[in-house]
C-alpha cells in the first residue's frame, strides 16, 4: 500500500512540477489537466485497494477449512502463510476493432504529361521507310507538325496481396485515342528467382522495347524498331522470368502471347501466335563502370497482314502477307559515373542490332490484281547512341542509325511490286534540361533519310512532367 501511495505521490509531484514550468498563459489549462489526472489516479487506487481486500478475504476463507480438515486431534495447528496474491494491472482501453481483417492494398497513381512542337522540312503524311513494307497504321515517322499532345500516360500499381501485384498503363495519343499499353498481374513470392507475369505487357526482347516512351533518351524510337517491331512490340500473354542466384546479374525471360501486333496480327486462333525468349547479363567494373548485354529472339505469326507498298510504276497498293516473322536482337549498354555517383556527371553508350526474316506467302494488290505468290525477305538494322551529362541537370546526346532492307523475294510476283534502292539512315542530336527528377525539357534535331529523295530535317521541342508516385526505371 505504501509503495502504491508513494508512486501516486511521485506522479502527482512530477505533474505539478511540469505544470509549474510552463508559461503563465497555460496555467489554467494545466491546472485542469492536473485535477483530472489526480481524480483518475485516486479512482484507480481505490479500485486496486478494493480488489486487494477482496482477494485477501477469499484466500483466508479458502485456507481455514483446509487447515481444519488436515489437523489431527491434539496436534498444534500452525497457520499457513498465504501465498502472494497477484494484483492484475488495470487493463488499458482496447482499440476499436476494424471492419476488415487486413488493410486494403495501397494504390499508387502516376500521370506523365508530355507535349511537343515539331517542325519538318517534308510532309509527315507521306512518311515511309524505304524497303520495309509496313501496315498502313504503323506508328512511324516524326508525327504531326506543329503543337501536339505527345503520348501521355496514366499509371496505376499496387500490391494485391502477399502473392501478387498489379500494374496498368493507359496511354493518351495526340489524335485523342486511348489505349491500354500494359495491364498485367505479377507474382511476388514464387521463390527460386522465378517471376510470372500475365496480361498485356511490352516484350523483354532487346533493351529499349520494354521501356515506356517517356524514359527514352530521344523523342522517337530508332528506325530499326519502327521498321521491324512496329515501333514497340507489346502483346497479350504470359511471361516467366528467372533471375540466377549469382553475384553477376543473369536473367532469362520466356514469353508466349497472342501475337496481336506487328510483326504478328490479331486473329481469331487457338494457341499462341507469338513466342519470345531473351537472356541478359551484366555487372560492375570497379566503382565507376557498369554494363549489360543480351540476346533475344522473337517469332510471330501473321495472317492476311496488310502491308503498304507500290507497284512497278509507283502507284500505291496494298499487299496481304501470311507467314512467320523471326527477329533476333543483340543489345549492349555501358554506363560510367565517377565513383558510381551520376548526379553531376555520367555517360551512357547504348547499341542494338536487329535482324529479321519474313517467310510465307503474299497476295499482291489485294484490291486489284490480287495475285498470290511466295514471299521471303531478310532485313537488318542498327543504332548507336551516346548520352553525356556534362553538368547537373544538363545532358547532350547523339544517335546514328542505319537499315539494310535487303532484296525481298516475291517469287512469281517479282515484276509486280516496286523495290526501293538505298539504305535508310538517320542522324539525331539532342539536348535536354531536367530541373528536377519530375520534369524535363528537350530540344532535338534530326536529319532523316528514311524516304527516297531529299533529307527530312526535323526539329522537336518536347516537355515531360511526372505527377504522383512513379516507380524507378530499369537499368
Amino acid at each position: 500500500m505504501e509503495s502504491t501511495w508513494r508512486r501516486a505521490g511521485l506522479v502527482l509531484c512530477l505533474a505539478a512540477g511540469s505544470a509549474a514550468a510552463q508559461p503563465a498563459p497555460d496555467t489554467q489549462s494545466l491546472r485542469r489537466e492536473l485535477d483530472a489526472m489526480r481524480a483518475e489516479y485516486e479512482q484507480r487506487i481505490r479500485a486496486l485497494e478494493e480488489r486487494l481486500r477482496a482477494a485477501e478475504q477469499a484466500a483466508q476463507s479458502q485456507q481455514a477449512p483446509a487447515q481444519s480438515q488436515q489437523a489431527a486431534p491434539g496436534a498444534v495447528v500452525v497457520p499457513a502463510v498465504p501465498a502472494a496474491v497477484a494484483v492484475p494491472a488495470v487493463p488499458a482501453p482496447s482499440p476499436t476493432p476494424t471492419a476488415r481483417a487486413s488493410p486494403p492494398p495501397l494504390l499508387e497513381a502516376s500521370l506523365i504529361l508530355s507535349g511537343q512542337y515539331t517542325h519538318t522540312s517534308r510532309d509527315p503524311a507521306d512518311y515511309r521507310i524505304r524497303g520495309f513494307p509496313l501496315p498502313p497504321t504503323a506508328e512511324i515517322g516524326p508525327g504531326t507538325r506543329g503543337f501536339s499532345l505527345a503520348e501521355s500516360e496514366l499509371g496505376l500499381t499496387a500490391n494485391i496481396d502477399p502473392w501478387f501485384r498489379g500494374f496498368a498503363a493507359i496511354a493518351f495519343t495526340p489524335d485523342n485515342q486511348v489505349s491500354v499499353e500494359e495491364a498485367y498481374v505479377q507474382t511476388t513470392s514464387l521463390g527460386q528467382g522465378l517471376t510470372l507475369k500475365a496480361g498485356r505487357f511490352f516484350s523483354s526482347v532487346g533493351y529499349l522495347n520494354a521501356q515506356h516512351a517517356h524514359t527514352w533518351d530521344f523523342v522517337d524510337a530508332p528506325l530499326a524498331y519502327q521498321a521491324m517491331l512496329g515501333r514497340q512490340f507489346g502483346d497479350d500473354g504470359v511471361q516467366l522470368a528467372w533471375l540466377a542466384p549469382t553475384d553477376q546479374f543473369f536473367e532469362i525471360r520466356a514469353e508466349l502471347g497472342r501475337g496481336r501486333s506487328f510483326p504478328g496480327t490479331d486473329t481469331n486462333r487457338n494457341g499462341a501466335g507469338m513466342a519470345a525468349v531473351s537472356a541478359h547479363s551484366g555487372g560492375d567494373i570497379g566503382d565507376s563502370h557498369s554494363w549489360r548485354a543480351g540476346l533475344s529472339f522473337l517469332r510471330a505469326r501473321a495472317d492476311n497482314q496488310d502491308l503498304a507498298a507500290f507497284d512497278s510504276v509507283g502507284n500505291p497498293i496494298t499487299n496481304a502477307f501470311t507467314g512467320n516473322t523471326r527477329v533476333w536482337v543483340a543489345d549492349a549498354v555501358w554506363k560510367w559515373a565517377p565513383n558510381g555517383n551520376p548526379s553531376r556527371q555520367n555517360f551512357k553508350l547504348q547499341a542494338e542490332y536487329l535482324y529479321s526474316t519474313r517467310d510465307g506467302s503474299v497476295v499482291v494488290d489485294t484490291t486489284g490484281l490480287a495475285s498470290p505468290g511466295n514471299f521471303r525477305a531478310s532485313q537488318s538494322g542498327w543504332y548507336l547512341q551516346g548520352l553525356y551529362q556534362f553538368m547537373p541537370r544538363w545532358r547532350v546526346g547523339l544517335r546514328t542509325e542505319r537499315l539494310n532492307p535487303g532484296v525481298p523475294d516475291y517469287g512469281a510476283n517479282a515484276g509486280l511490286v516496286g523495290l526501293d534502292s538505298g539504305n535508310p539512315t538517320k542522324q539525331t542530336l539532342m539536348l535536354d534540361w531536367s530541373p528536377s527528377e519530375f520534369s524535363r525539357w528537350r530540344l532535338q534535331a534530326a536529319q532523316d533519310r528514311a524516304r527516297p529523295g531529299d533529307p527530312d530535317w526535323q526539329w522537336t521541342v518536347q516537355y515531360q512532367m511526372s505527377l504522383g508516385a512513379h516507380g524507378a526505371h530499369s537499368y
